[in-house]
């Protein structure tokens, strides 16, 4: 029941008549509450024709309104806010005449008003979980559509999955569980609530048959908890498997349904279990007082509602858990919360006599860990179907919640006050300047002050006349074709005047004038907008005019830009005195969610509070962030990801985040010393297990090489000629050991074939594998033919993206495809084995006239030279934005040069050449000023330095720039360098200086452009795909935010 329910409701009649309009509007989605009384009215109380009757006749209501007094139609926003409470979000459609699903839309309504308290065993609620948990173990093969490949295959090397120092580990994707990676991250770094899991001590009566269907799932899911905790504090791999304790969410519900499980909800379910697991505990060990449940007190808070219904006051105390929060129409946290603690019309709750109805909420305790939920989905009637917020709404690193604590109601209501006061004075000033700064009464306004300018400019414009044809004369080309052949009518009034246009001429005889019909130019046309007629007092009196009205509205525009900002400033101060910034909440953990309201991928930053930064777990990968990127991915607006989670915890509770101590020593437990005994010993045994797995992948390995180096020492006659496989196989498919290059492609193609089975579940490999290559085909055209921000290049992720807006042969394409089907990383499965084997056979078919090989491998070169301009390019950009420039300026040379050749072969072989263009001579201007500071400093040592730069770097690259004489501003750069060092030879300077200038300044002004050898390339890092496309939208973002001069 909703806390609206509980408060607002004094008798059993009208509870009961509310519980049905509640339920009316979950069902229709119908937020009128008089077009849902009528209904039920006409029905006589029948629910099930209450709702034929709004589906029948399409009842036309309202739209929600953003303060809504009753707002419990959509998923997350039951007012009820205790965990386990949030209702079903499952859709279902009511415009058809299915009875069954009126129905079931009933039942699950009616079902939904049963759950106000808890009861032992399975509730009808919990149920709603296991739709989720069956997919997420049994990888259903109708999967769903999402917007990323969220299922990891194990890699063969075990290497590749070890942990590398004490970097935090991941959690495994096994199937739509991004979910449980994001919640149960955040909950484990909490320190507290990982003690808590840790130590926890199943019952001594554990051993016997469960009393209940609750404690049949709980006790084995805390037991499997625990493990997966213990391997997240001393596990030696780099990410663990969580299916164990999934395996016992889906054992306790069967369904047959797939979806991915909404976050806040399974947050609700998760932390319900654990309650009512230390709840058996805590039952067991009390000792005649009422018992402490730890999860409660570290979740639970309370807050005291204090209202008006219908002229009767009332004050009711609730408990919450998670705290929902409506996104749409706020623009940060704090706006949220108002309208969150402040329900329908309040003005009359200190007023006997009034018969409005409104409700304040003030925390009277508020939990350590403070969890709000952000409502991002709302139900669209039209469509019917929920729908995401993409909204942005801003929140801060620390909170402060003094405003909304009842021992500050009084003073916090006065401030209230004071705001909507200050509000309704801003809105008033706001007109105001409105009216200055769009003046006038037709469609198109102005600025006031520019009209006053404008009229002004006229007033003091003299009227300058000229002869019509002599202005158009002065604009003609110098022949006067042009005017000869438009003006013959014209020239004819002036009489003949022009040698060039005889007076003989059977043109002008023939001319006919005819009035209207003619384009005609008045004879004594100004050249420019001008008063004609006005006296110089006239015109002094309405300049002297103009200048005051001028100078009165810029000031008055002043001043009322002023007393708004005023007024800003007043409002966000309001908050800020010493009394209310006593309750502080930091920022923990957001949930983040990227895509639409039906599917998506869920990631969490975490806040490492003993390194103080920002931590980015995104299944397996643990990754370190920064405030910047957590802005941008969990404020929304920017793109379909926003924050759909706040964990906050109390700033002052230390213990939430403290470290043990050994009790003896006095020394921090870290690792594996944190443990109790018997998860030390599951660790340590798993970690022998990993320990084995690398010991044996070791041993192969030196068993092949060992074979290879006794093969190579025996004699065998020439082979005939490798397979087609082998001599065509592009270097960037290369094998794990190599490049991470074929693990991106392995992903890519498992979910490719996974599709494929999908759809043709009972064909042989073959026909399952041109289906899968279609389809990776068809998703990879897509990419092709989108245009994407300049920080998302598709074609680094595959190298078909960049042969398709090439426009490569058809027969480069499927070679490639069926090559990357044939990649024996793809032996890991029987069925993917299987299409492997199909895929290689069919190269080995492929007759040496069907594809030519030379062009082929051509194009995988030039994709090759492709990623490597993209490596300089983006590590040239990286030094740069470190104000590296030495270093910046080989690798953008590079990329420069590489690039070129690139774009000769056509516009989408590479990269933009005027960005590349841009910091290359940016570099070079900034190492040759620091040059010349050198110089000037006259310290030997200094001033060879500067040479060296100028002799070793800059004086090389000056061909480059002159090179191309259509790069007007390379040139213009060439210029600006060399006449900074032609400067000094008028100035007075140390003989040595003197000379050492005079031997520079010749191979300075040589206006040679034969290119000079360079040193060799600069050595490039190795990137795996997924590190090369996220490393260079990184720095392309940043380039975006950073205003570069001249571009």
């Amino acid at each position: 029941m909703t806390v609206e329910q509980n408060v607002l409701q004094p008798g059993g009649a009208a509870k009961h008549q509310q519980t049905f309009l509640n339920q009316l509007r979950e069902i229709t989605g119908i937020n009128d509450i008089q077009v849902l009384q009528q209904a039920l009215k006409d029905s006589n109380g029948n629910l099930e024709l209450a709702v034929a009757f709004l589906t029948a006749k399409n009842a036309k209501v309202p739209q929600l309104e953003e303060a809504t007094y009753y707002q419990t139609a959509l998923p997350g926003n039951d007012r009820y806010i205790s965990v386990g409470s949030q209702a079903d979000t499952n859709v279902i459609d009511l415009t058809g005449d299915d009875k069954d699903d009126l129905q079931r839309a009933i039942a699950l309504s009616l079902e939904e008003s049963n759950r106000a308290f808890r009861e032992t065993g399975i509730t009808d609620e919990e149920q709603a979980i296991s739709r989720v948990l069956e997919a997420s173990i049994a990888e259903n093969k109708a999967s769903l559509k999402r917007t990323h490949p969220e299922v990891w295959s194990d890699s063969p090397n075990p290497y590749d999955r070890k942990r590398q120092d004490n970097c935090p580990v991941g959690l495994k994707n096994v199937g739509n569980t991004c979910w449980f990676s994001a919640v149960i991250q955040s909950l484990f770094n909490l320190l507290e609530f990982r003690r808590l899991v840790l130590n926890f001590n199943p019952p001594a009566n554990a051993q016997d048959l469960p009393r209940n269907q609750k404690e049949h799932r709980n006790l084995p899911f805390m037991r499997e908890l625990r493990y997966l905790f213990a391997l997240l504090v001393g596990s030696k791999r780099k990410y663990v498997d969580p299916s164990r304790a999934v395996e016992i969410l889906k054992d306790a519900f069967k369904s047959n349904d797939s979806q991915q499980q909404d976050v806040s909800e399974f947050t609700h379910k998760l932390l319900d279990w654990l309650e009512d697991a230390f709840q058996i505990k805590a039952e067991e060990e009390r000792d005649g007082e009422k018992p402490k449940n730890p999860m409660v007190e570290l979740f639970y808070g309370r807050f005291l509602a204090v209202g008006v219904l219908e002229g009767k006051k009332f004050e009711n105390t609730e408990m919450f858990g998670q705290y929902p929060l409506q996104v749409n129409g706020f623009k940060d946290l704090h706006e949220c919360l108002e309208a969150a603690m402040i329900e329908g019309e309040i003005e009359s709750l200190h007023s006997e006599n009034s018969a409005k109805s409104g409700q304040e909420h003030w925390f009277t305790e508020l939990p350590p860990v403070l969890t709000f939920e952000l409502s991002r989905f709302e139900f669209n009637q039209a469509l019917g179907r929920p729908e995401k917020i993409h909204n942005k709404l801003e929140f801060p690193p620390i909170l402060y919640l003094d405003r909304y604590m009842h021992k500050n109601r009084e003073i916090t209501r006065i401030k209230r006050d004071e705001i909507k006061r200050l509000k309704e004075y801003l809105t008033v000033l706001q007109q105001r300047l409105e009216r200055y700064l769009s003046y006038g009464s037709g469609p198109k306004r102005f600025p006031l002050v520019d009209v006053l300018q404008y009229a002004l400019e006229f007033a003091s414009s003299k009227p300058v006349c000229t002869s019509p044809v002599d202005d158009l004369g002065a604009s003609a080309p110098a022949s006067g074709t042009l005017l000869a052949q438009t003006l013959p009518s014209t020239v004819e009034q002036q009489g003949p005047s022009s040698s060039d246009v005889p007076s003989t001429s059977p043109v002008q005889r023939s001319v006919i004038h005819k009035p209207f019909t003619q384009s005609r130019i008045p004879p004594d046309l100004p050249m420019h907008p001008a008063p004609r007629h006005i006296t110089e007092e006239e015109l002094s009196v309405l300049e002297g005019c103009l200048h005051r009205w001028r100078t009165e509205v810029e000031n008055d525009t002043r001043d009322l830009q002023e007393s708004i900002s005023r007024i800003h400033r007043t409002i966000e101060l309001m908050y800020s005195d010493k009394t209310m910034v006593q309750v502080p909440y930091r920022l923990h953990a957001v949930l983040v969610h990227e895509g639409q309201a039906n599917a998506g991928h869920y990631w969490a930053y975490i806040y490492d509070h003993h390194q103080n930064r920002w931590m980015k777990y995104n299944d397996i990968s643990v990754t370190k962030s920064t405030w910047e990127e957590l802005e941008r991915d969990s404020f929304g607006g920017y793109r379909n990801a926003s924050a759909y989670c706040l964990m906050y915890i109390n700033d002052k509770e230390q213990y939430l985040i403290q470290e043990e101590f050994n009790k003896e020593t006095g020394q921090i437990l870290v690792g594996m010393d944190t443990l109790p005994s018997d998860l030390r010993d599951y660790v340590k045994e798993d970690n022998k297990r990993f320990e084995k797995e690398l010991e044996e992948w070791d041993a192969e390995l030196a068993q092949k090489a060992q074979q290879e180096k006794l093969l190579s020492q025996i004699p065998r006659a020439p082979a005939p000629s490798p397979a087609p496989v082998q001599a065509g196989e592009p270097e960037y498919l290369e094998q794990p050991s190599r490049t991470d290059i074929s693990k991106h492609l392995k992903e890519d193609s498992v979910q490719a074939i996974n599709k494929a089975l999908a759809e043709q579940e009972d064909r042989g490999p073959e026909a399952i594998m041109d289906t899968a290559i279609k389809l990776e085909y068809t998703r990879l055209l897509k990419l092709a033919q989108e245009d994407p921000p300049p920080e998302c290049d598709y074609r680094l992720r595959h190298a078909i993206v960049y042969f398709i807006q090439n426009q490569a042969p058809k027969k480069i394409i499927e070679r490639t495809l069926l090559e990357q089907f044939g990649d024996h990383n793809l032996s890991f499965d029987e069925r993917c084995r299987n299409i492997m084997k199909v895929a290689q056979a069919k190269l080995e078919m492929i007759k040496p006239d069907e594809v030519n090989m030379e062009e082929y491998e051509r194009w995988h070169q030039d994709y090759r030279n492709f990623r490597e301009t993209t490596m300089f390019l983006m590590v040239g950009l990286e030094f740069f934005q470190k104000k590296s420039y030495m270093e910046a300026l080989l690798y953008l040379i590079y990329a420069y040069q590489n690039n070129k050749e690139l774009l000769s072969k056509g516009p989408y072989r590479g990269h933009d050449e005027e960005l590349i263009s841009h910091y290359r001579r940016e570099c070079l201007l900034k190492l040759n000023e620091h040059a010349a500071a050198l110089f000037e400093s006259g310290d030997d040592q200094e001033v060879n330095n500067g040479l060296i730069i100028m002799n070793e770097l800059i004086v090389p690259c000056l061909p480059l720039l002159l090179v191309d004489e259509m790069e007007e501003k390379d040139i213009v750069a060439v210029e600006d360098m060399r006449n900074r060092w032609c400067s000094y030879l008028g100035q007075e300077m140390e003989p040595n200086l003197q000379e050492k200038l005079t031997d520079f300044l010749p191979k300075l002004l040589d206006c040679s452009t034969e290119i000079k050898g360079f040193n060799d390339p600069p050595k490039l890092p190795s990137y795996s795909t997924h590190e090369l496309c996220e490393r260079y939208a990184r720095i392309m973002l940043s380039l975006s935010r950073t205003p570069a001069d001249g571009r």
